[in-house]
């Protein structure tokens, strides 16, 4: 009866210090990352069943670089496009963001795909974060309202479109980016046309 008590005893403590670890600002955020890596290591995207998939109904949406160069959505038009609206404060966001960096990098130097990362965070806070986490893909803000296929009310939201419009995946939450399946559909539709 003793041993039980003690054992009660130590499983309360761990589940306070767990509580108290997840209510202190500092260590809450970097907590919450860590969970939403272990979510992103199983969910895989799916993609659209043919039928149900939506095409983007204007190219017309301006953005800016962290260069501050401005770039048009309509020199996109015919090519694969990843788009993920992410923010540096949101866990699930950073969670999978080394997933979305190694994607990048198989397909960065290819032609018909193009990667828009898009936060409406402060450039300079942008900048440090991919600073100090090494990441290299292109990061955007927009200048002016997002198509409205595009119904950003939670991030992180990824879109994988089609050379023809069609959203092929439309994703809420953190994923594995990187995968067999993911690219598989890259190829796919890089084939396709």
């Amino acid at each position: 009866m003793m041993a039980r008590s003690k054992k009660a005893t130590v499983y309360n403590i761990i589940f306070i210090i767990a509580i108290a670890l997840i209510l202190i600002p500092q260590t809450r955020h970097p907590i919450q990352v860590f969970i939403n890596k272990g979510i992103v290591l199983l969910i895989k995207p799916s993609t659209i069943d043919d039928d149900e998939r939506q095409a983007v109904s204007s190219y017309n949406w301006k953005l800016m670089d962290s260069s501050g160069v401005a770039y048009d959505f309509s020199t996109s038009k015919g090519k694969v496009i990843l788009i993920n609206f992410w923010a540096t404060w949101c866990p699930p966001c950073v969670a999978e963001m080394p997933s979305l960096e190694a994607l990048y990098q198989n397909y960065k130097d290819h032609k018909d795909v193009e990667f828009l990362f898009v936060s409406n965070e402060d450039q300079s806070v942008i900048k440090k974060f991919m600073s100090k986490k090494a990441y290299s893909f292109p990061v955007y803000q927009s200048l002016t309202k997002y198509p409205s296929e595009f119904d950003v009310t939670s991030i992180p939201r990824t879109f994988l479109i089609d050379k023809n419009g069609h959203i092929v995946i439309d994703k809420t939450g953190p994923a594995d980016w990187n995968n067999d399946a993911v690219i598989n559909t890259i190829e796919d539709l890089l084939k396709a046309f």
